[in-house]
């Protein structure tokens, strides 16, 4: 694999981005590579999986590439995208997951780290969503994810204002599991994956795909969710969209106008 290694560590799997270059930030065959991880860890005993950076990146994942998304008019973060696709895979595995969080975590990478079932994270690590600053409205099952882990005013504040959010303070909010300095963190997540690997596979199975039930059992009308793709396609369909993407292309400060 390109963009990712992987081990297995007794009924342990580990899954490490290997794209310091680019800043771990996920393409396209970067989201596929880590779906084939897990293709290959259900096909075996695994009864956890961590998802970590190298030890020597400042930045845990950097979002999605950029480069990957349409032009104006097309929906940025539809249904069958590769990163939705990687998250629905992560919230059905039949273990759960862990991600070992000691860099920098932007857009794309967030959403991807709180679909993990844990975070255990290092004073290094901070966490962004950065929407706003590209122009790019994001999907309701991507809200949601962050509406099970943080209060509305909390996840207003981060899609609002895109900065981010340090280690402390994510800690305090409950989007960390547990905060272990980076010297520690290895050792101290497989002390965790260890305990889990121990319990019963078959109720912890069953166990997380209730408690990710429960989490989506949110009722929706058909009215309330036509009004949401209505305000979605107008965002992604705006001048807005396309200065963000050519502000970040040209590395340059965007000029939005709110149109």
């Amino acid at each position: 694999m390109k963009f990712i290694s992987t081990k297995t560590i007794d009924k342990i799997g580990v899954i490490t981005f290997n794209n310091d270059d680019k800043r771990n930030a996920l393409c396209t065959d970067m989201l596929i590579e880590i779906e084939e991880a897990f293709d290959g860890f259900s096909n075996s005993d695994i009864r956890v999986v961590i998802i970590k950076s190298n030890s020597t990146a400042k930045v845990w994942c950097a979002g999605l590439n950029i480069k990957n998304l349409p032009d104006p008019g097309s929906d940025p973060l539809p249904y069958n995208h590769p990163l939705e696709s990687l998250m629905r895979k992560i919230e059905d595995f039949q273990a759960p997951v862990i991600a070992m969080v000691t860099g920098t975590v932007w857009g794309g990478g967030f959403d991807l780290a709180i679909t993990c079932d844990m975070i255990i994270g290092s004073p290094e690590c901070s966490f962004a969503i950065t929407p706003a600053k590209i122009g790019v409205p994001y999907n309701t099952s991507g809200l949601l994810h962050f509406l099970n882990v943080v209060e509305m005013n909390i996840a207003k504040e981060m899609f609002f204002t895109a900065k981010p959010l340090i280690a402390d303070r994510a800690y305090n909010l409950g989007l960390i599991n547990h905060l272990v300095n980076k010297d520690e963190i290895e050792d101290f997540t497989m002390n965790i994956a260890t305990s889990i690997s121990q319990n019963s596979p078959l109720s912890i199975r069953v166990v997380k795909e209730q408690l990710n039930l429960l989490g989506k059992a949110k009722s929706i009308t058909p009215d309330i969710m036509e009004r949401i793709n209505y305000l979605r396609s107008k965002a992604y369909s705006s001048s807005d969209y396309q200065e963000g993407k050519s502000a970040f292309l040209e590395k340059r400060k965007p000029i939005f106008k709110g149109n």
